[in-house]
């Protein structure tokens, strides 16, 4: 506590002893005269009139003396405020940094997408290019359980003609796959192309998810002795799908008599795949039961053709008993007359299918013995083959 100035307590003091003195003037005063003394009365009035006037005086007296001594008080106050100000602005600063730097850290744990391990090795007696994807590490979890399906394309760039898939390996962050492709391609052309090498996360009744890649420009390694390393996958961009065609199949049941018919009436908006814009398309059914294969037909080969018409209806017999686990797959081909035949696009219906496959399926089993038509989406090869080989839930 801040001590009181002794000039103001010394005023204090006069002024309550002045007040004292008026309070003890007893209400008759004798005043002398030259001969006699007479006796003088004051007026209560003016008694009350003079302790009001003391009384105010003493009041603002103590009121400034107050005033000064406790604006003297708050400069110290004051300072300690601004220090104070000085603190917590330094503070709210160190934790916003800490925050950025915190935010830093975890975008750089969303960007880790793992690391693949592959091979290459060329085979310059064969004009062979042998790819080997061996392991994956710390995949991201992409599924709600926490974990990943994963299998890894394998294509070159810029002809993406010739694709490869390696099996999908369920509910696995750290899969090993050890299998090799072969591309054959000459040593000479080999230097413009790009090889990639993409991990997706399969998923049955959705698109697959791109969870990295890797590419590499085959002019930037050195191919005369083989490779082995481990790289990091980077964020691979979503390619939008490339459109393959549409199929329209009709497909009737006879239970008594255990027969399935399949027909192939037409196809349209093929993919072109010959040098002058078309394509010579034909169909391959293939019937496999519980997963194995039982027959095969195929269709005539309509020349020059993106929007073929074929009519064309092949028989299987398929007790009732066994019905419920048949697959039907579909692939339409572009017939090459001097190579192997390229895979335009392919689709399934049946057991174990999903979206149009499943549906065009039940809807033959709810009316036997009458042909129900529909139309399907062609898709890539390599995406329903590793659709076929995933367990079924």
């Amino acid at each position: 506590m801040r001590k009181i100035p002794q000039e103001h307590v010394k005023n204090t003091k006069n002024m309550i002893s002045v007040f004292s003195e008026i309070c003890n003037i007893t209400r008759y005063k004798t005043f002398a005269t030259s001969s006699h003394h007479c006796l003088f009365i004051l007026p209560m009035w003016a008694v009350g009139a003079i302790v009001v006037v003391v009384l105010a005086l003493v009041g603002c007296l103590g009121f400034c003396i107050y005033k000064k001594c406790v604006n003297k008080g708050k400069k110290p106050k004051k300072t300690r405020e601004r220090k104070g100000g000085r603190g917590r602005r330094k503070k709210d600063k160190e934790g916003e940094e800490g925050e950025e730097k915190k935010e830093g850290k975890e975008e750089e744990e969303k960007e880790s997408l793992g690391k693949l391990e592959y091979s290459l090795d060329y085979n310059f007696t064969d004009n062979q290019l042998i790819v080997g994807i061996l392991q994956a590490q710390d995949l991201p979890a992409m599924d709600m359980g926490g974990t990943s399906d994963p299998y890894v394309k394998v294509y070159m760039l810029p002809d993406k003609k010739k694709k490869f898939e390696t099996k999908v390996q369920r509910k696995n962050l750290c899969p090993v796959f050890n299998e090799t492709f072969t591309f054959k391609i000459p040593y000479s052309e080999l230097g413009g192309q790009t090889l990639v090498l993409q991990v997706f996360d399969f998923d049955r009744f959705g698109k697959h998810d791109v969870i990295g890649e890797i590419k590499i420009p085959m002019n930037s390694i050195d191919l005369g002795q083989p490779i082995h390393e481990w790289k990091d996958l980077v964020g691979g961009e979503k390619e939008e799908q490339e459109k393959l065609g549409d199929i329209c199949i009709s497909l009737r049941y006879v239970p008594t008599a255990g027969k399935l018919t399949v027909n192939i009436m037409e196809a349209k908006n093929l993919k072109k795949m010959d040098v002058g814009g078309l394509s010579d398309p034909f169909v391959k059914v293939v019937l496999q039961h519980n997963g194995k294969r039982l027959k095969k037909k195929k269709t005539s080969v309509k020349q020059n053709t993106l929007n073929p018409y074929f009519n064309e209806s092949f028989s299987f017999e398929i007790p009732f008993s066994q019905i419920q686990k048949v697959q039907v797959l579909i692939t339409v081909y572009d017939y090459d007359k001097l190579g192997s035949n390229d895979p335009i696009g392919k689709c399934w219906i049946g057991y174990g299918a999903s979206g149009v496959g499943l549906r065009h399926w039940s809807d033959m089993l709810a009316n036997p013995r009458r042909p129900v038509a529909q139309w399907h989406t062609l898709l890539p090869e390599e995406e329903v083959d590793a659709a076929l080989k995933a367990p079924i839930r």
